[in-house]
């Protein structure tokens, strides 16, 4: 007959399976949800395209507004135009007509 050994729960590769077991889990918990993580990194990366966006509005801006300086500085007709529309002001020997429309 042969003869069974009881286990043995306390053998090195058991202890070494379950020491690596534990380190994998702490190492994947810290990937997932830790400081420095995965969401982290998709966090960061929604904040860089939003400021990438907004960034490129303000650029489109700051080249129209760029271009309206220049106009101003150097021509005279975007000045006319700014005095006319928000002025109100007009040429001599111009006549100014202000149509008003009948409100319904």
């Amino acid at each position: 007959m042969s003869q069974t050994t009881p286990t043995n729960w306390f053998s090195l590769p058991r202890i070494a399976f379950w020491l690596l077991l534990a380190i994998f889990i702490t190492l994947q918990f810290r990937l997932w949800v830790g400081e420095g993580g995965i969401s982290d990194i998709w966090a960061l990366r929604e904040a860089i395209e939003r400021q990438e966006r907004e960034n490129h509005l303000i650029e489109q801006r700051n080249l129209r507004l760029r271009a309206e300086v220049d106009s101003l500085k150097n021509g005279l007709t975007a000045v006319e135009e700014r005095a006319r529309t928000r002025l109100g002001m007009i040429k001599e020997d111009e006549t100014f007509f202000l149509i008003i429309e009948d409100q319904p």
